[in-house]
């Protein structure tokens, strides 16, 4: 794939993801060919700061984890009440690191 889409991938959701896999995600990229890129453009990547915010606003329902595909975890927060509370702010600390990871398992199907 051509450098310069590459680079605009990496700058515009550089923050989707770890830092110590920016690296890695432009390797791959660059070793893919042109017609990727349209596969590319339609992987859902969420925003971690937006899931810190859904995290905090309606994490005790289980929100948070729906929004990013942990259908089960979002289940057993929303029947627990977030854990009575204690589940609900562990998250507000970890729901931006899943959201990370989760976007970065994502993209993985793509870059294979």
């Amino acid at each position: 794939m051509e450098a310069s889409k590459v680079d605009l991938f990496i700058m515009t959701y550089a923050k989707s993801f770890d830092a110590h896999h920016l690296s890695f995600i432009r390797e791959k990229l660059l070793a893919l060919d042109d017609s990727t890129w349209g596969m590319l453009l339609n992987v859902n990547i969420k925003d971690p700061t937006v899931s810190l915010i859904v995290s905090i606003v309606g994490g005790h329902f289980g929100i948070d984890r729906f929004l990013i595909g942990d259908t089960g975890l979002g289940i057993a927060k929303l029947l627990t009440c977030g854990g009575l509370g204690v589940w609900t702010v562990v998250d507000w600390f970890l729901i931006m690191d899943a959201t990370r990871a989760r976007n970065f398992t994502r993209l993985q199907a793509y870059l294979v």
